[in-house]
């Protein structure tokens, strides 16, 4: 898929979104709803209702890029949200598994060092 530099962070949309929405409602929806910025290099990420289209949008230093998948059979795995907010920040290896149809549930992440962000 993508090769990211660690400083790159990753927010997903926990609502159901149109994709249909071009690059200019997507990084509305980056600022207005997720508050964050959309020129900022990192990854926004948007399923549809039914869960099998996920379209990620970021800057380049350019121009805005779009990634977009399609699923033919299936449907992403829904992601666990306790607090029901709008917004989820999740780490690279997460999305990947999504994106790849990898179950989170039936997989155990061993412990690892986490350095903890200020802010």
């Amino acid at each position: 898929m993508l090769t990211l530099p660690s400083a790159v962070r990753i927010f997903v949309y926990t609502a159901p979104t149109d994709m249909r929405c071009g690059f200019a409602r997507l990084s509305m929806y980056a600022e207005a709803i997720m508050g964050q910025d959309p020129f900022s290099g990192h990854l926004f990420v948007f399923f549809n209702r039914r869960g099998d289209r996920c379209k990620i949008i970021f800057w380049d230093r350019s121009g805005f890029c779009l990634w977009y998948k399609h699923l033919q059979q299936g449907t992403f795995q829904r992601i666990d949200n306790p607090a029901q907010s709008t917004v989820l920040e999740i780490d690279f290896v997460r999305l990947s598994l999504i994106l790849e149809g990898i179950d989170l549930y039936g997989t155990k992440r061993r412990k690892r060092y986490r350095r903890k962000m200020s802010g």
